[in-house]
Order: C-alpha cells, then sequence, then structure tokens
C-alpha cells in the first residue's frame, strides 16, 4: 500500500461541495499521507482547523454571508443560474484557476478533481500527473438510463421514460453541442492539448479513474457510466467541533416531540425568507414543532411561536436523527445527509442537481417533492402530512439509512485513490495526458 503520498484535492463551490472532500482528506491523512485540499481562500480558515493544509485556487468569491442577495438570486435561478454561475463566475477565471492549480501540484503524487472547477482536467492532462475525477451526483454522469431531472421541465421525468435512451442520446447530444464552454475549450488549445470534449460533460471525466461519491443505494451503475467509474458510497463529513447541539436547542429537543426541521444548506438559506414563512405557518397548520436552520442571524424570521426554534448552525449528523421530518433544498449533501439521518424528507428543489437529487430520492420512497415556485404553506402541510403519517416513509427512510451506515464512503475512495498510486489500475502506465500523445 502507498503510504505518505501528496495527494491535492481541488474543489470549486459550497459547503456541499467542500465536505466530501474534507472527509476523504481526513481518511487519507489518518493513512498517513499528506493531502492538501485546493479551492478558494474563504475556507482556509475551515481546513486549518481541523489540521488540513490548503492551496489557494482562483476564483475566490465571497462568502455567502458577504454576498448580495441579488447575486445568490441569479446562482440560484433555475433555468439560467448554472450557466451564470459557469460563464460570469468560472470560466472567466480559468488561466487564473490553472496558474494556481499548478503551483499546488507541485511535488504531488496524484490530483483529484470536481466537476465544477475545470482548470483540473488542464493541469492533469498537461503536467501527466495522475489524475482522477469525481462527481458528486449522479446528474454528471448525463445517462440516457437515468436521465437526469432539470430544475425546469418537470414533466420530462415521465417524457424521457417514455421515448427511451435513443432519443435522449440525440437530446444530450445537441445540448453538448450548444454549450462549449467556450473560455475552457480555448485555453485548452493554447496548451496544446487535444480536444478530449466538453468541458463540462464528457471531459470532465479522467481516463483513469471516476469516483462517484455517492451510494449505489442511491444510484444503481448505468450501462452508459465511462467503465472507469467506481462507487465508493457517500462521503460524509463530520467536524469533531461542530458536534455538539447548542444547549438552548438541546433543551428544545430534549422537552417534546421530534421536530420538523426546516433547512436551506450554507447558499439557498440567503434567499430563503419566504421559504420560512410559509414552512412556519406550514408548521402551525399541522400543530407540529419546528426547528429552523437559518444560516445568520440576519434571516431570522422575527418571532415565533413557544414551540419553534431557529437556530444559525447546527452539524446535520447531530439534529436530523431528531427529527420527525426534514425539508430541504435537495443539495447532494443535505440529500445524503437526510438519508443517512433515517427520517422522511420533503424536498423543494431550487437549481442545480436539486431536481434530479430530489428524484432519486423519491424513488426511495423515503421522500416528496415540492418545487420553489409552488411551496406554500397549504401545500407543504398535505405534503408534510402525508410523511408523518403514512408509515411506508418512515420505515423505508429507516431501512436506507441502515444500508448507508453499512458503507464508508472516506475509506472507499481512499481505497481507490491507493490503488492508483500503486499502479494496481491496469492501464495507469498506458494512459497519457499530455499534448501530442
Amino acid at each position: 500500500m502507498a503510504n505518505g503520498k501528496r495527494i491535492v484535492l481541488n474543489t470549486w463551490g459550497s459547503f456541499g461541495d467542500l465536505h466530501p472532500y474534507m472527509a476523504m482528506a481526513l481518511e487519507l491523512r489518518a493513512r498517513g499521507h499528506r493531502p492538501v485540499i485546493a479551492t478558494m481562500e474563504m475556507y482556509r480558515e475551515r481546513l486549518e482547523a481541523m489540521g488540513l493544509e490548503h492551496a489557494p485556487v482562483r476564483p475566490n468569491i465571497p462568502q455567502p454571508k458577504e454576498q448580495a442577495p441579488e447575486l445568490i438570486e441569479k446562482i440560484m435561478e433555475p433555468r439560467t443560474g448554472p450557466r451564470f454561475l459557469m460563464e460570469e463566475i468560472v470560466y472567466p477565471a480559468i488561466r487564473d484557476a490553472y496558474a494556481d492549480l499548478l503551483i499546488a501540484v507541485e511535488g504531488a503524487d496524484v490530483l483529484i478533481t470536481h466537476p465544477a472547477a475545470p482548470a483540473g482536467p488542464l493541469v492533469g492532462r498537461k503536467t501527466g500527473l495522475p489524475w482522477i475525477s469525481t462527481v458528486l451526483a449522479p446528474l454528471s454522469f448525463f445517462s440516457v438510463y437515468d436521465p437526469p431531472i432539470p430544475p425546469v421541465m418537470q414533466w420530462t421525468t415521465k417524457v424521457f421514460s417514455l421515448l427511451g435512451p435513443r432519443f435522449l442520446k440525440l437530446f444530450f447530444d445537441v445540448m453538448r453541442s450548444e454549450y462549449k464552454a467556450k473560455p475552457v475549450v480555448e485555453f485548452r488549445a493554447e496548451l496544446g492539448l487535444n480536444d478530449y470534449g466538453n468541458p463540462m460533460f464528457e471531459g470532465q471525466h479522467s481516463p483513469l479513474r471516476i469516483l462517484a461519491m455517492f451510494s449505489k443505494v442511491f444510484a444503481a451503475p448505468q450501462p452508459d457510466w465511462p467503465p472507469q467509474t467506481e462507487i465508493t458510497g457517500f462521503c460524509f463529513y463530520v467536524g469533531n467541533q461542530e458536534s455538539d447541539l447548542p444547549p438552548a436547542l438541546a433543551d428544545f429537543l430534549d422537552n417534546g416531540p421530534p421536530p420538523i426541521v426546516f433547512t436551506l444548506g450554507s447558499s439557498a438559506v440567503w434567499i430563503g425568507r419566504e421559504f420560512f414563512r410559509e414552512s412556519i405557518e406550514a408548521a402551525k397548520q399541522l400543530g407540529q414543532r419546528a426547528v429552523l436552520l437559518i444560516g445568520d442571524e440576519r434571516n431570522h424570521p422575527g418571532t415565533l411561536p413557544a414551540d419553534m426554534i431557529a437556530v444559525e448552525y447546527v452539524s446535520y449528523e447531530s439534529l436530523m436523527p431528531r427529527a420527525s421530518v426534514v425539508v430541504h433544498h435537495g443539495g447532494v449533501g443535505t440529500t445524503s445527509h437526510g438519508l443517512l439521518a433515517g427520517v422522511p424528507t420533503l424536498i423543494v428543489p431550487f437549481a442545480f442537481d436539486q431536481s434530479d437529487n430530489a428524484e432519486h430520492a423519491a424513488r426511495l420512497g423515503v421522500s416528496r417533492t415540492v418545487y420553489r415556485a409552488k411551496y406554500r404553506a397549504p401545500r407543504v402541510a398535505k405534503e408534510l402530512n402525508k410523511l408523518l403519517s403514512e408509515p411506508l416513509y418512515a420505515q423505508r427512510a429507516r431501512e436506507v439509512s441502515v444500508q448507508l451506515k453499512q458503507e464508508n464512503g472516506p475509506a472507499r475512495a481512499a481505497d481507490l485513490i491507493e490503488q492508483v498510486l500503486d499502479g494496481t489500475p491496469n492501464d495507469v502506465e498506458e494512459l497519457a495526458y499530455a499534448s501530442g500523445d
């Protein structure tokens, strides 16, 4: 087994994009390796608090609490948000990100990349450094056998199943041709690299190994996934310093039945005032206790009934298992914690992969979905009542939780990384990344 290797994990995005790589890094460190997380400067303090090395990689954006709500709203807009994020923030910084990452990988033994950090594949291919790519959610594969559910046009769920894989392949080919990631393609040509495919689709994947960082329970392998894909299981990050509940919340939980937990993660929470207002009213209509995770005191919805409490932040692993139902936005990190907790969930997708994650959770029989535009108290109360009153949801949630607890995503990921470090994959020495190969 390879030991003492320098492993660079390049990621970019919200806490949901950071925490799985922290979980992997902590596992790798426990095995004697030297992991480095290459990401935005704003995460340095968080990483160093866990004793993890940080390497700065642009683009840098302010923490959500320092961003204008208008910017977050643009990013979270279902139809145009992903394109805005990539074309206005990520792609224009491709040269800066590449330069930063080149510095970060000096002396490294392997590079691990995130699907929304397009400089990573460029560095891997140009340097010839062994490179492993990752995906956090099944949507990233754009499988014609498990078609992604977009944050708009939810009706496609039934239509795609009727049209079949052949039509879907044509549809996805058109989509790839229209979304070219032009700044990345142009920079790739400047670097003298061969055309390895659309950077946001097939081009994000390493020809050496892909880690699918979710559970087979959540999404089974599909025939059109790249053959070098390995499912690790969810990589749950548990920060030791975040495990204790605030005294007021602990007292609240200890003195009443399990509450409904309402949360929007670390980004959408900043545009969630309407969400919290409707959530409070829905809980009132049902006569249910509630915990609101509001992210920051500035998001506080005001005076609350005695059977509700608002707290800024609590670790999901401490709170969710004590809920009756969890209501959240469908980010893959929050979704995975909801599944692990063993309680039913109501998912309110905003953008990105959230609709697709909601669909996968619904297929498991543990969750229902209400889209943001229809998130109104009467509808929410109706959906919550079904989750609370129909025993099958709770039963399936417990069964899924048991299955997930038998997995160890970080350990499996570390095993697969060490295989690459040891040259175990048959094609490790045969693969060439650099120009002209």
